[in-house]
């Protein structure tokens, strides 16, 4: 009977491992540079669907010139939401050349959808103000590369 009982629990708290691994934030991604105009941006990459579907869930802060690139396999409407995520974001939805299509201020732990304005591989997440106080717009290029890349 214990060793039935012991092993019920062993089996219980396997099962609570993965879920409780899930509320850390994922600070040890894969990181690159970009540039947008004269600012430098390091930006961690979130590539795989586990990486992009955490993101930059459970973050209490990030520092003004980092963020999170989010990379497809290929170019589609993209849309993302706030499940437990912490810091107020805007994600600017760019292009396979870096043009940034489109920009969308997105407010903490909401599940309201932000959608890309036509077909992306690639989305950036900085903290929410960032491009608004650089100035950076709609049709901005982003370099780096992941833009490189993609080209060959």
């Amino acid at each position: 009977m214990f060793q039935r009982l012991a092993a019920l629990l062993l089996l219980s708290a396997s099962f609570m491992m993965p879920a409780h691994a899930q509320q850390q934030p994922q600070t040890d991604l894969a990181r690159t540079q970009l540039s947008v105009g004269l600012y430098k941006i390091d930006v961690q990459i979130a590539q795989t669907p586990q990486q992009r579907e955490i993101g930059l869930m459970f973050r209490k802060e990030m520092p003004q010139a980092e963020g999170m690139i989010f990379v497809f396999e290929q170019p589609a409407t993209q849309c993302f939401w706030m499940r437990n995520t912490i810091l107020p974001l805007t994600a600017a939805f760019v292009a396979d050349d870096g043009r940034i299509v489109n920009l969308v201020d997105m407010q903490p732990m909401t599940e309201n959808s932000h959608c890309s304005l036509e077909p992306v591989r690639y989305v950036l997440e900085m903290n929410q103000g960032w491009f608004a106080k650089k100035n950076i717009k709609k049709g901005a290029k982003l370099s780096g590369e992941l833009f490189s890349a993609t080209k060959r």
